[in-house]
């Protein structure tokens, strides 16, 4: 005889309404369903990964997201972008791997100082390897993929504009106090190491041998930077994310 169907009441915060379909946008709806079925199946079938949830409450109570669903059960769910405690309570630096498609926010993020795993054919067992065995944050757009089972940590990203992505990113996670400016490689995330200008002089062209005298050398690609023409655009750019990196000491020569 089939098992007669269940349905429970979910319940959805502001910040997770967008990722619903169209129709249950309101973000308080009744959800019909059958067999014994988990928070996390439930939630991620309508659309949002378990990586973008803090915390949810069933019937006012606590639970882990592998809580078994009861028919007539109301659910809560909190969003994790709201969650600030958790992640300002943290002493470790948060690093991040990036799916292929997250080029420009790379550079942005790695202008910050940010450790950022980046390569342009990751595949997609490789990204989820990497945030497990590194202890990485999983940085995407791929709903699917932040689905994985394995993944603790990652962010649904929202917009497709790299510039508005960098200012999700520095707003989600508590980041300020880890903003060290123009000390890593844009190119391949190493530290950046100072350098003499006698010793990178024969690779310098010549406006930049008259006008520069500070200069950092990358250890990994061997890419020299220098307070050039890209300077005052990524200043600006770290200025642009407004009072969160307001304090921030913005000296160390770079730029190309």
């Amino acid at each position: 005889m089939p098992e007669p169907g269940k349905t429970s009441r979910f319940e959805f915060p502001p910040e997770l309404r967008s990722l619903l379909k169209r129709r249950l946008q309101d973000g308080i709806f009744d959800l019909d369903f059958t067999g014994p079925q988990s928070a996390k199946h439930l939630v991620e079938s309508l659309g949002i990964p378990h990586t973008e949830i803090s915390h949810i409450l069933v019937n006012s109570e606590s639970r882990s997201l592998d809580h078994l669903v009861q028919d007539g059960d109301c659910i809560q769910v909190f969003s994790q972008a709201a969650n600030k405690a958790n992640i300002e309570g943290s002493t470790a630096e948060p690093r991040f791997v990036l799916d292929g498609h997250l080029g420009r926010l790379t550079a942005y993020l790695r202008m910050l100082g940010l450790d950022c795993q980046y390569r342009n054919n990751f595949s997609d067992p490789e990204l989820v390897q990497i945030s497990i065995n590194e202890g990485r944050i999983l940085l995407t757009r791929d709903r699917r993929l932040l689905m994985h089972k394995t993944i603790q940590h990652g962010c649904l990203l929202r917009s497709l504009d790299p510039e508005v992505q960098f200012i999700e990113i520095i707003q989600r996670y508590s980041l300020k106090s880890w903003i060290k400016p123009f000390q890593r490689c844009l190119l391949c995330n190493y530290e950046l190491q100072d350098v003499e200008k006698e010793a990178v002089l024969e690779r310098l062209q010549p406006l930049t041998i008259q006008y520069f005298d500070e200069f950092r050398l990358c250890p990994g690609c061997n890419q020299i930077y220098w307070k050039g023409s890209h300077y005052e655009r990524m200043l600006k750019r770290i200025e642009k994310a407004g009072r969160i990196v307001d304090d921030v000491h913005l000296e160390p020569p770079t730029g190309s």
